[in-house]
C-alpha cells in the first residue's frame, strides 16, 4: 500500500498569465487558499509518512510556504525536468516503491480521490489513474484522456478525463532511460501491455490551469455563499 505522495508544483503556469508574473502557479488563490493547500489538506487527510513536493519556477516562494511543515521540496534546477523526471528524480525523498503523484492545479468536491484510490489498488497494479466523466469535470478544454473497461483497464480514448491524481509503480519510472520526460511515455508503454489501469471519481472536479477556472472552482465550491 504507498505511504508516500508526490506532488506536483515545478510548472511554469504559462496559461494562468499575468497571475504567475511573480509567483507560481501552486500559491495562487482559489476560494481564499492557495491552490497547494488545497493539495496538501486532502494529501495529510491520508497521514503518508512521506510528502514530497518538486519546486522549479519562482521555487524559493514553494521552500518559503511548506517550511516547518514536514513536506520535502525537491527543487529541480537548473532545468525543470517534466512530470516522469520530477517523479524519478525525488525518488531517494520519498524513499518507498509504490507512491501517490498528485497534480497541484484542480479542486475537489466529493470524497478525498487519494482515498478513492487507495481503495481500489491492488498489489499486482503496476499504475492506477483517477479519471472523472466529462459531465462531472469543469474547466477543462478539451477532450477526454480515457477509456474505462469494466474490469478497470484504461485505454486512449474520450470516455474520462485524468484528474492529474494515480498510484503509481516507481520501477515503471526508474526503468526509463531518460532525465527529462513525460509520465505520459509510461503510462503509454503501460497501455501497450495492458497493465494501464483507472477508477472513476465519484465527486465534481475543476482544472484550475487558467484563470476563468477560479472562478469556475469557486463557483462549484459555492465560495461566498451564504
Amino acid at each position: 500500500m504507498p505511504d508516500a505522495v508526490m506532488l506536483f508544483a515545478a510548472g511554469f503556469g504559462t496559461r494562468m498569465g499575468a497571475l504567475t508574473s511573480d509567483r507560481p502557479k501552486p500559491l495562487i488563490k482559489v476560494a481564499g487558499l492557495p491552490l497547494i493547500d488545497h493539495a496538501l489538506g486532502l494529501v495529510r487527510d491520508l497521514a503518508p509518512s512521506r510528502i514530497v513536493l518538486n519546486a522549479h519556477y519562482n521555487a524559493q516562494q514553494i521552500v518559503d510556504h511548506v517550511a516547518g511543515t514536514g513536506v520535502r521540496v525537491a527543487v529541480e534546477t537548473p532545468d525543470i525536468l517534466d512530470t516522469g523526471g520530477g517523479l524519478k528524480a525525488a525518488m531517494p525523498l520519498l524513499e518507498s516503491d509504490v507512491v501517490f503523484t498528485m497534480n497541484t492545479d484542480a479542486v475537489w468536491k466529493g470524497p478525498n480521490p487519494l482515498r478513492i484510490l487507495r481503495d481500489a489498488w491492488q498489489d499486482d497494479m503496476q499504475a492506477l489513474l483517477l479519471c472523472v466523466p466529462k459531465r462531472r469535470a469543469t474547466g477543462h478544454a478539451g477532450e477526454g484522456d480515457f477509456d474505462i473497461s469494466d474490469d478497470g483497464t484504461a485505454t486512449w480514448g474520450d470516455g474520462a478525463i485524468y484528474t492529474g491524481v494515480q498510484i503509481i509503480r516507481l520501477d515503471t519510472v526508474s526503468d526509463t532511460a531518460e532525465d527529462v520526460f513525460s509520465l505520459k511515455t509510461v503510462w503509454e508503454r503501460l497501455e501497450a501491455q495492458g497493465q494501464l489501469r483507472a477508477v472513476t471519481y465519484p465527486g465534481e472536479w475543476c482544472d484550475v490551469g487558467h484563470p476563468e477556472g477560479i472562478v469556475l472552482a469557486e463557483k462549484m465550491l459555492d465560495y461566498g455563499n451564504v
